[in-house]
């Protein structure tokens, strides 16, 4: 460490620490976070790869500097999106809590009410919290967070990326911010992700730029991972009332089974049906061929125990295993090192595909990606999409986006009015009773709902008023109501997102994971749930129950939650690589054939000159664009009375002629431009979040027209798709 001068600043029980875990040096992040962190007198942000050292690069210095203050109180607050997180963190922190006799205490639901005695009764150290347990604490125990972090030197933010633009991420920002005006100072915040874009955005997600403080951004120097990468292509058989033929789920089995069996791997899928249906169907081969199991299910149904005892398998690295999961291992659990990823459908993101890629590839290894990707036959009948091979090209687009180190940034500038109303009641709560104009200034004015004006404010409140959430004492503050005292002390308030009440599935006297109410189950019915086979032979609707048998086949049940928004910059790559004709080397035979196909298709179509494609009376429009830009260019089409609908970026309008559509863009362009809200308007339902019901209709459509619809965007391409058509 001679060499070292970020060394050199760390307390000398640290020091020590550090010369015990046998470290010949400090990584780069590590030794760039020492003195920015210890000075305390800025943000910092750090990005790397996955097990760069991220956690060591925040905690070493956070922890040099509580040992030299010696707080009275707790001197760091470590936030997680995830209790396993937690649990993981305090696995890897106690040995330098104890070599600098600082308790390391975790908080949240799952931890024994004897820790968190213990901590309550005197508070220092370290604590692992997640979002929604410090929810709970400042609402319930203001009094002695208010002592308890008193002399709080720093907050670290794990994941970072998960909370970015999501009304998750708000609330966190605002419980930050609540935390600060409790204690009447500014708290240093240390954010750590191994997935970032835009690092400036980050900064401002971070902490608004009203707060006036400076933020100190750490990016990784460090040489890249060398990645190896396959795409194997199926053609899929199936008829249209089918998503895959059995054969081609069965040949991608085969091919798992094949390939992977025999060392450890993640085998990423989009979906805890498909985790299961695959999970099962590998475990089925390994009892054929007469080998033992070691492909395990892992989602966030599963029961704690089931969740554990894998990622602790996956640990010791003594037995071949591998994870069939979702995102729930894409975030940092420590699950040691794996062969290589695999990937069943297309990437949702490229953030997502690039943190999952970063389990891969650890100790001087090459990270090793393996997708599995179905496409279906053509026929006469096919639709463009078949046609262009799509999900062949989306993987191609997001392996080359993720190649040129970009992702998608989060989505900025919402209004988050759902979580904006769980807030107001949570202050309210906390403080007993707040005054309005109190309120907007901490939430809206200097917190994170800074889009919301008074006029907003005002008519949001009353609308709370008007459901009995909160009442007015005289010209006084405002209290809770008595609907609003029955909501804020209800466990569900805690969370800002929606959470579906759910089943316990029981089996031999254990729990081994949950399936929501809204899915209902009948006595005999079979299903496959943490890669068996059961039968229900009892569900109790009070207690919230089904009671599981040994049963054999089976599908598994439905789950809520649907699939992200592709990004305008994906498209875009996607008609490049068509334009190109990219036959990436890593494509395998099946791959490259298909590719090849919507190559073809793609120039026969003349989609190099045009975004049209005429099939029968049906106009097939590719504007090559987003979602939510392709999802706006929709809703403005169907404003002139055209039957417009979109299905993954192509815009299908029947009984539509060239002409029509030129005449409706005419239409469009002629008007000034409708407000996001005015499209929201003509929504079926804007209640998408928690606590959208009791938000007035118009703030609702203000805050779904941001949020979905880009106006400006589909209105540019109307403009320069009108000037395509119009003649010289």
């Amino acid at each position: 460490m001679g060499e070292s001068t970020g060394f050199n600043l760390l307390h000398r029980d640290v020091q020590r620490w550090i010369w015990e875990q046998n470290w010949s040096q400090l990584r780069d992040i590590q030794e760039r976070a020492i003195q920015p962190i210890i000075e305390a007198n800025r943000d910092v942000i750090i990005s790397a790869s996955t097990a760069a050292g991220k956690t060591e690069a925040a905690f070493l210095p956070a922890c040099s500097r509580i040992a030299e203050m010696k707080p009275d109180g707790i001197g760091i607050l470590y936030i997680s999106p995830l209790k396993a997180l937690i649990n993981d963190q305090y696995r890897r922190l106690l040995s330098l809590g104890e070599a600098l006799d600082l308790p390391v205490t975790p908080w949240h639901g799952d931890v024994l009410g004897s820790v968190k005695g213990k901590q309550k009764k005197q508070p220092g150290g370290i604590v692992l919290i997640t979002p929604e347990s410090l929810e709970s604490l400042l609402l319930s125990n203001g009094a002695w967070c208010a002592k308890a972090f008193s002399s709080l030197s720093h907050i670290i933010i794990d994941e970072f990326h998960v909370f970015l633009g999501t009304e998750r991420g708000c609330q966190l920002q605002s419980l930050l911010h609540r935390i600060e005006f409790l204690l009447g100072r500014t708290v240093p915040r240390v954010a750590l992700s191994a997935t970032l874009g835009d690092m400036e955005q980050v900064a401002r997600f971070l902490r608004p730029p009203a707060q006036n403080y400076s933020c100190e951004i750490i990016e990784s120097k460090a040489a890249g991972t060398k990645l190896k990468i396959q795409l194997r292509g199926y053609l899929n058989k199936a008829s249209q009332d089918q998503q895959e033929s059995p054969t081609t789920f069965e040949e991608i089995v085969n091919d798992l089974y094949r390939i992977l069996r025999g060392k450890s791997h993640l085998i990423f899928t989009n979906s805890r049906e498909r985790t299961e249906q695959i999970c099962v169907g590998l475990s089925d081969l390994c009892k054929k061929n007469g080998v033992p199991n070691e492909f395990f299910p892992h989602h966030g149904n599963l029961s704690k125990e089931m969740r554990e005892e894998l990622e602790a398998r996956l640990q010791k690295e003594s037995l071949p295993t591998s994870a069939v999961c979702t995102m729930t291992l894409e975030l940092g659990i420590d699950i040691g090192s794996v062969d290589s990823i695999a990937q069943v459908t297309a990437p949702q993101s490229v953030a997502s595909l690039r943190q999952r890629l970063g389990r891969s590839g650890r100790r001087g290894d090459a990270a090793i990606l393996r997708l599995f990707i179905s496409e279906d036959e053509i026929t006469a009948e096919s639709h463009p999409l078949e046609s262009l091979r799509v999900q062949t090209a989306q993987s191609i687009a997001m392996i080359n986006l993720l190649l040129q180190r970009w992702c998608e940034p989060a989505s900025d500038n919402q209004y988050h009015l759902s979580t904006l109303v769980q807030q107001t009641l949570a202050v309210i709560g906390q403080y007993g009773g707040v005054r309005a104009s109190q309120l907007w200034t901490l939430l809206c004015k200097t917190g994170p709902f800074a889009l919301v004006d008074k006029g907003m404010y005002a008519a949001l409140l009353r609308a709370l008023g008007e459901h009995h959430l909160i009442t007015q004492m005289g010209e006084g503050p405002l209290v809770l109501g008595v609907q609003g005292e029955k909501l804020v002390e209800h466990y569900s308030f805690f969370t800002a997102f929606n959470a579906l009440e759910e089943y316990r599935l029981e089996f031999g006297g254990s729990v081994i994971g949950t399936i929501p109410l809204d899915k209902p189950l009948a006595v005999g019915q079979t299903l496959i749930f943490g890669g068996h086979s059961w039968q229900v032979e009892d569900i109790n609707p009070d207690e919230k129950y089904i009671q599981l048998g040994r049963g054999i086949g089976g599908v598994p049940p439905k789950f809520t939650g649907g699939e992200q928004a592709v990004h305008d910059v994906v498209r875009q790559e996607m008609r490049r690589i068509y334009i190109d004709n990219e036959l990436p080397v890593y494509l395998n035979k099946s791959a490259k054939e298909a590719l090849a196909e919507g190559f073809d298709y793609f120039h026969r179509s003349g989609l190099e000159r045009t975004s049209l494609i005429e099939i029968g009376s049906t106009l097939h429009v590719l504007p090559w664009l987003g979602d939510r830009t392709t999802n706006t260019i929709t809703a403005l089409l169907r404003g002139t009375g055209l039957e417009a609908n979109c299905f993954s970026g192509i815009i299908d309008i029947k009984n539509c002629t060239l002409a029509t559509f030129a005449t409706s863009i005419q239409t469009i362009l002629a008007k000034p431009p409708p407000s996001p809200e005015a499209l929201a308007s003509k929504v079926l339902t804007t209640i998408v979040d928690k606590h959208d019901p009791y938000i007035p209709v118009k703030l609702r459509n203000i805050n779904y027209g941001r949020r979905h619809f880009d106006v400006e965007g589909a209105v540019r391409w109307l403009a320069d798709e009108m000037a395509r058509l119009t003649p010289n």
